[in-house]
């Protein structure tokens, strides 16, 4: 399947009205202020003890007793930023006959305050004492402040109250009533009180079309949106955050891209909506033409829509065009920093992000909790487990946030992608609230990852428990069953899928093109060049094998045979997509790809291979991170245990200058976990000094020898080691498996000191070893 949205239109400079300013409540009309002069200080009040300065001078002058004058300054003390509301209502209380103004007033103040329920009481009080009579001001207000508690049986009670006063045909308190009730989500009673307005006004309709698609009713939605008499921007505004928010991408950009045509201005929440939806489909070329629309319009680059644009570029895989926009921010709030961090995170760029992090500190921005999540992503995505500890720690000790459920998910990911499972299950017995889907589903997906089928078994069967209609943990569940052969289990876990009537989420991948945006399914053959998209795929399967490379079955977890496994896997959705770029690209185009899955080990090693033999550059972005691939190689590694083949029971040595790794595989070790360590050694020249640095990675601690304790710590560890290659066998042992004395080939002792920054990961007392070569820099 293939969906498409049209190309942009050319910027067109729409004439803009200039909006009037409006004065605050606080400020005096002129007709006042020439009446009382002493008001004219209110328009440079800008504290409360300023206010208390101008409070005092009309007590003093007696004018205070004038209803004008105590309503200016009690709206500066509710309203007003620098305000007090506790001061508004106690000059309130001081007032002799207040009026419905200031009542008004302090209602407004409650109702957009941190305790909206305060309206309500303050409401409930004056009815009590008989002060006042409410107007048709002052329930919208009160309407307003159920949705903020929020609470529908106040919201009821109100609108009881309405009835009872003789205003239920008031459009502006009908209004306020269908967003009520649509909030709550009674879409029946909105519609009720919305064809009871007697004369609609352009925010009844678009109140009632936002209330359609917060209850998903998208049909409803664009027929009220069709029967429009006049569409302004706030109308288009409602559609394309309904679509937005509803994860509906393309049909929100689709929406948008007509509104230019209409010729329409685009308001700021327009254009945000807009940067959002083509951050989730990777629609690069489309937000780029919102970012030069911004410029050639000299609209203002404001805080929310910069933070969108490096959302958007961080998103599409363009980090360098991300920091551009973030560079170019003369303000930047937390959100900005904290969505750059996130943007570099996921680009596999974590040492990036953490130096990002130092400097937000620096610069004295506080870190919020979508700051650590980024924080925390960036170690995870590039294996830095002790640093990622560390940060989760400081959360609390250091800038007192109280970690949230979140942040626990990604140390349960961290620690997941590292292949320390114990570590990971600890995590989340040690969580203060109950572990929810996500975090389950990141140590299940770390168990599939390193093969532990029975922690994955007993955490598949939690999370279906927990959400059984989520098709997700059924297929994730069966893929750990299909890897081991389990095919009894498998059949099992997908006859209960059947009989509950819920079926596997479609892998779908998107491209963009000249301004549109392509979806294809795996095996799909709608698309209007389909027959061209399977020669390609043809050319490329034929290019693959002369290149050497063969499938990775193994990822097709069905009952079938290996050619129909390289079927499958040949036709998956990611290469589908790539194909068509390909055919409809100049040659050296880069082809940028977004997935709503994870990618699988064979097309993560295909797409490498094939940047290659293609010469392209190649980026994917799937369900968690971006995949950058270019001449054969994954340009900013992101760290997958999976990838670098690292697993518990394994040794690891790592030559940077030949940049190749080597792994030792364990077979029957006995060691104990808790001798586990690593150790990294280096030759580097400190003023002559030799070290070596020793990270216990289960611990999470570290220890830093120098010179002879160095050296002797390293050749300790040398006399624990065996070396069986073939080529080197300095290694022997006897019938008993007892360790003698030996070497590795041509690291320790000596030989180090001719490697510059070599690291070696050294587990001691194992008995037999095997050798293989593995592509560092390439994973």
């Amino acid at each position: 399947m293939a969906s498409s949205s049209p190309i942009l239109p050319p910027v067109q400079h729409v004439c803009k009205s200039s909006p009037q300013t409006q004065n605050p409540p606080w400020i005096p009309t002129t007709q006042l202020l020439s009446k009382y002069p002493t008001l004219h200080h209110l328009s440079s009040c800008k504290s409360m003890r300023q206010l208390n300065q101008v409070h005092a001078q009309t007590i003093t002058t007696g004018i205070f007793h004038d209803n004008f004058v105590a309503s200016r300054i009690l709206s500066f003390a509710a309203l007003s930023p620098n305000g007090s509301i506790p001061y508004a209502r106690l000059l309130f209380s001081h007032i002799h006959k207040p009026d419905i103004f200031t009542f008004n007033t302090l209602i407004r103040a409650y109702a957009f305050s941190s305790n909206p329920i305060d309206a309500i009481l303050f409401y409930t009080h004056i009815l009590e004492s008989s002060l006042l009579r409410p107007d048709i001001h002052s329930f919208p207000l009160l309407l307003k402040a159920c949705l903020e508690i929020p609470s529908l049986s106040l919201g009821k009670a109100i609108h009881s109250q309405v009835y009872k006063l003789g205003l239920s045909s008031q459009v502006s308190i009908l209004n306020f009533l269908v967003q009520m009730y649509a909030s709550c989500g009674l879409i029946g009673s909105a519609k009720l009180a919305f064809d009871r307005i007697p004369e609609y006004d352009d925010a009844s309709w678009n109140i009632m079309m936002g209330g359609f698609l917060k209850c998903g009713d998208f049909e409803s939605a664009c027929e009220m949106f069709d029967e429009m008499p006049d569409k302004n921007a706030v109308s288009w505004s409602v559609m394309i955050n309904g679509y937005v928010q509803n994860n509906s991408f393309k049909e929100g950009l689709e929406l948008f891209q007509e509104m230019l045509k209409e010729k329409v201005e685009p308001n700021e929440s327009v254009l945000v909506n807009a940067l959002y939806a083509c951050a989730h489909l990777g629609a690069l070329e489309l937000g780029k033409w919102i970012e030069g629309y911004l410029r050639k319009k000299s609209i203002r680059f404001t805080v929310r829509l910069s933070t969108s644009l490096i959302d958007m570029y961080s998103k599409c895989g363009c980090v360098d065009k991300a920091l551009e926009i973030f560079d170019e921010m003369k303000e930047k709030n937390v959100l900005a920093w904290s969505a750059m961090i996130g943007g570099l995170a996921i680009n596999g760029q974590g040492k990036d992000a953490l130096q990002l992090f130092s400097q937000m500190d620096l610069n004295g921005v506080k870190p919020n909790e979508v700051t650590f999540i980024g924080v925390l992503n960036a170690c995870s995505h590039s294996g830095l487990v002790h640093e990622g500890s560390s940060y989760f720690d400081s959360m609390t000790k250091i800038y007192g946030l109280k970690p949230s459920i979140h942040h626990y998910c990604c140390m349960v990911d961290l620690y997941g992608r590292a292949g320390l499972l114990k570590q990971a299950e600890e995590v989340i017995k040690s969580m203060p609230m109950t572990p929810n889907s996500a975090v389950l589903g990141a140590l299940l997906n770390a168990c599939r990852v390193h093969g532990n089928i029975e922690l994955g078994e007993r955490i598949g069967k939690r999370l279906i428990e927990l959400e059984p209609n989520h098709s997700g943990r059924y297929v994730l569940l069966s893929n750990i069953y299909a890897s081991s052969g389990r095919w009894e289990n498998v059949a099992d876990l997908r006859r209960v899928m059947r009989d509950r009537g819920i079926s596997k989420t479609p892998g779908c991948s998107f491209i963009e093109l000249r301004g549109m945006v392509h979806e294809f399914i795996a095996g799909d053959n709608s698309h209007l060049q389909s027959e061209e998209i399977y020669a390609k795929l043809d050319e490329m399967s034929r290019e693959l094998k002369l290149a050497g490379y063969s499938p990775k079955t193994g990822e097709v977890l069905l009952d079938m045979d290996e050619e129909e496994k390289e079927i499958a896997l040949c036709h998956h959705s990611e290469k589908l997509a790539i194909a068509f770029g390909f055919i409809n690209t100049e040659p050296g185009a880069t082809i940028r790809i977004t997935k709503n899955l994870r990618v699988c080990a064979d097309c993560h090693s295909a797409t490498k291979l094939i940047s290659k033999i293609y010469n392209r550059e190649i980026v994917v972005r799937d369900r968690c991170r971006f995949h950058h691939f270019k001449n054969g190689e994954k340009t900013r590694a992101s760290f997958s245990a999976a990838e670098l083949g690292l697993t518990s029971g394994c040794v690891y040595l790592a030559l940077p200058n030949d940049k190749k790794l080597y792994l030792f595989n364990l077979e029957g070790s006995s060691m104990q976990e808790e001798e586990q360590k690593i150790y990294l050694g280096s030759s580097e020249s400190m003023f002559g000094e030799f070290y070596c640095r020793v990270f216990d990675a289960r611990r999470g601690t570290e220890d830093i020898f120098g010179n002879d304790e160095a050296e002797d710590n390293i050749i300790e560890a040398e006399e624990n080691i065996i070396n069986n290659d073939e080529k080197e066998n300095h290694g022997q042992k006897d019938n008993g498996g007892e360790l003698e004395e030996a070497r590795t080939w041509g690291i320790l002792s000596e030989d180090i000191l001719e490697c510059e920054g070599n690291l070696f990961w050294i587990e001691p007392n194992w008995s037999q070893t095997t050798k293989q070569e593995l592509d560092w820099t390439n994973s």
